[in-house]
């Protein structure tokens, strides 16, 4: 387990490309505002955005940039933005996630490419994950995708990736809920071992940790919010958060945690090794 006290505000993936080591999150942004949000939090520095096909706000999304770019485009430029979304189960296999691929593109056709591209999830089984990553490669050499990686993926999926024969671009990232009540340490270390970036979803546990003592306690100490230890305590822990919010008052403060540091001693109080509490789905143990 590394913690640090300095972080950076990018990372650099396996495959060259650099990436913001924050992201807002657009799961359960109603899509009457996502555009809306996402251009506000453009506004307010966030330069890393990631939704899914089973989010239904792909199009959204890319509507949020493209305005953003369109304000100014002299100084907003496209490449300065990472955008991500997601194949969904439904999508896995070679033929399905070819005509996928050309679906998530055509619903953001005016940002021209996507940054990431990830498998939302392990549960189609080996035969139709490794489809689904030959059609993901075949993306990346037509330039319709830049990067490539994985969501909710165990040690083992990652393993039985790597081991492929057909494998040509390795996965970049694993997203995979971490909060210090679900730290998946020893996951976590693999994922660094093999040069994947962590990134950490439903940083926040969903808000349901929010009056924590120890957090609460924490707070005082360091006047942030229960909100920004979180994400602090994530960046410092060298994952890659992903803080949701549909609320354009709360993006800003969720942002603003480059500046504050926490001390090794706090982010050791707010580990929780011991817990196993996730707020979201687990398949990570899915064969």
């Amino acid at each position: 387990m590394s913690v640090t006290v300095d972080v950076p505000k990018y990372y650099e993936l396996q495959d060259g490309r650099k990436i913001p080591s924050l992201a807002l999150g657009t799961y359960d942004i109603p899509n009457s505002v996502t555009a809306k949000v996402v251009t506000e939090a453009l506004k307010c520095g966030y330069r890393h955005f990631d939704t899914a096909v089973l989010y239904g706000n792909e199009r959204e999304v890319g509507q949020g940039i493209v305005n953003w770019i369109n304000e100014d485009k002299a100084h907003n430029k496209r490449e300065d933005v990472f955008y991500t979304t997601k194949l969904w189960n439904s999508q896995n296999g070679y033929n399905e996630a070819k005509r996928a691929i050309k679906e998530c593109m055509q619903k953001v056709s005016g940002l021209g490419y996507i940054d990431m591209l990830l498998i939302h999830s392990p549960l189609s089984g080996q035969r139709r994950r490794l489809e689904t990553w030959k059609a993901m490669q075949e993306a990346v050499d037509e330039g319709i995708v830049k990067s490539i990686g994985v969501s909710n993926y165990g040690k083992h999926h990652i393993e039985e990736l790597l081991g492929w024969d057909e494998l040509k671009y390795k996965p970049v990232v694993n997203q995979i809920e971490i909060s210090p009540w679900v730290m998946r340490q020893e996951l976590a270390d693999y994922c660094k071992s093999v040069n994947l970036v962590v990134e950490a979803y439903a940083p926040m546990a969903h808000g349901y940790k929010m009056n924590d003592p120890g957090l609460r306690e924490i707070s005082k100490e360091t006047g942030m919010n229960p909100g920004q230890l979180l994400i602090r305590w994530s960046l410092q822990h060298g994952y890659l958060p992903l803080p949701k919010t549909k609320t354009v008052a709360r993006l800003a403060s969720n942002l603003d945690v480059y500046n504050h540091k926490l001390t090794l001693d706090q982010v050791k109080r707010m580990d929780h090794p011991e817990a196993y509490d996730p707020t979201d789905w687990e398949c990570t143990d899915a064969p």
